[in-house]
């Protein structure tokens, strides 16, 4: 199955008359190598492992930046449009440089992606099949071995750097910290229904930032004080969630749904419990990236760049959420509702398993937005079918930055969240994508080049 869709794509990337003209028939292998579909799929490879392996939104966002920097490296080192990252992304330092006049850049990134995402799931093998079905349909367009081990060679050399440079961002000694410890207090965050499930990830404030100097340096507003004065702003958004959770128009409804992203989902019937997969937020927008992508025809290389953008973006915007949640531990609508307004009541969406404050969706949403919209315009229209596959309708969004506004107003819709945590996410995000726009470049200054390009 798998070789046929390759197959399927080679034929579709030679009956391409825009862009390229057909070649000696054993050099085709020149002309797929140049198609950004074959990074599409790549990234869409990693995932559906990435929901198969059910990883939490924080720890999802570093299984996509670090292979799309490995790509993003290796195209840096032969592109005269592009600068490396080393030294614009905390600890990176410059990536070996090529010496095989053989390389072939684009498989050289795709490999470097592939071997870097592969280290960092657990069904390795499920890379490691379609890396493998992949090469060899690489081989019967006829790439030549010298080039093939060339560039593989590079690949790995590059990867390897990056991986090296991975190891050192904290994840491996998180693993070890002590799980967050219950607080009797009612402001503070307690697990909810239906799994009480422990809290996830209280350090990944912890992790080393890519652009961000810090975790906290886009400390969002206080939150709201808690209070259950009737007259109290908190309270006042307490029972915002609940009355609107129990007025929700079918248009509410279908936005709440369409941006759940909830990567585990748990459903009980009696005395069975059965779990359904989805994307991270993250994947979600990493999946807007790869439709704008499209939409834009990107080439290869401008296609790497969207997704390595954007996926720092969301890297960075997880670890200033995730400060933030646990530093202010605010309790969840639902925990509150059942306690004092009404213990039958369940919102929308299921609770996720980590405080309230701020929004995930609405800080990571901004952020990937702003970032968007510096590469494609502030009115890019798109029709967002990533939910597709998941059983719902696409939606229609004029700008990114409308898509995120909706991101944020979702979880208000789904029962999950207070106003507070969506237009403070919202800024927050705001703060973070800006921030990344401004400091990072990644296209080379007028005048500036590359000292070694090959053009296998």
């Amino acid at each position: 199955m798998m070789k046929n869709k390759l197959k399927l794509l080679t034929l579709a990337v030679l009956g391409s008359t825009v862009l390229f003209s057909c070649g000696p028939e054993d050099e085709t292998y020149k002309i797929t190598l140049q198609n950004p579909e074959l990074f599409h799929q790549s990234m869409k490879r990693l995932t559906d492992v990435i929901v198969h392996d059910i990883f939490s939104p924080p720890v999802a966002s570093r299984i996509y930046v670090y292979p799309s920097i490995a790509s993003y490296e290796v195209l840096a080192a032969n592109d005269n449009k592009y600068r490396t990252l080393a030294g614009q992304l905390n600890g990176l330092e410059s990536i070996p440089n090529p010496e095989d006049e053989n390389i072939n850049f684009n498989l050289a990134s795709i490999h470097a992606f592939l071997k870097v995402g592969t280290t960092l799931i657990f069904s390795e093998d499920k890379i490691n099949t379609y890396q493998e079905s992949l090469y060899e349909s690489f081989e019967e367009e006829g790439l030549p071995l010298k080039i093939r081990k060339a560039s593989l060679a590079y690949g790995d050399v590059v990867a390897n750097h990056i991986i090296e440079w991975a190891d050192k961002d904290n994840y491996h000694q998180t693993r070890t910290f002590p799980q967050y410890t219950i607080q009797d207090e009612e402001k503070y965050w307690k697990p909810t229904p239906p799994d009480y499930m422990n809290g996830i990830e209280p350090h990944w404030n912890k992790i080393r930032t890519m652009v961000l100097d810090s975790a906290r340096q886009f400390k969002p507003k206080e939150p709201e004080n808690f209070s259950l004065d009737k007259n109290s702003e908190f309270y006042r958004q307490l029972l915002e969630v609940y009355e609107v959770g129990n007025s929700l128009t079918e248009e509410q409804t279908n936005i709440a749904r369409f941006w759940d992203c909830n990567p585990y989902v748990s459903h009980h019937y009696g005395h069975a419990m059965f779990a359904t997969k989805k994307i991270t937020p993250g994947g979600h927008w990493i999946g807007i990236t790869a439709i704008a992508s499209r939409k834009s025809e990107s080439d290869f290389a401008q296609t790497v760049e969207a997704y390595t953008k954007t996926s720092i973006a969301l890297f960075d915007a997880f670890i200033s959420c995730w400060d933030e949640k646990w530093r202010t531990i605010v309790v969840r609508p639902e925990t509150l509702i059942n306690k004092y307004l009404d213990e039958e009541w369940v919102p929308l969406l299921q609770t996720p398993p980590f405080p309230e404050y701020t929004s995930g969706h609405s800080v990571i949403s901004r952020a990937a937005a702003v970032i968007l919209t510096s590469l494609y315009g502030k009115n890019f229209a798109f029709n967002d079918t990533t939910e597709l596959e998941y059983g719902l309708p696409e939606r229609q969004f004029e700008s990114f930055l409308e898509a995120s506004e909706e991101a944020a107003i979702s979880r208000l819709y789904g029962g999950i969240h207070y106003m507070m945590a969506c237009e403070n996410g919202v800024e927050q995000g705001q703060q973070v994508g800006t921030f990344i726009v401004d400091k990072l470049q990644m296209k080379k200054l007028e005048g500036e080049t590359t000292s070694v390009l090959f053009k296998q």
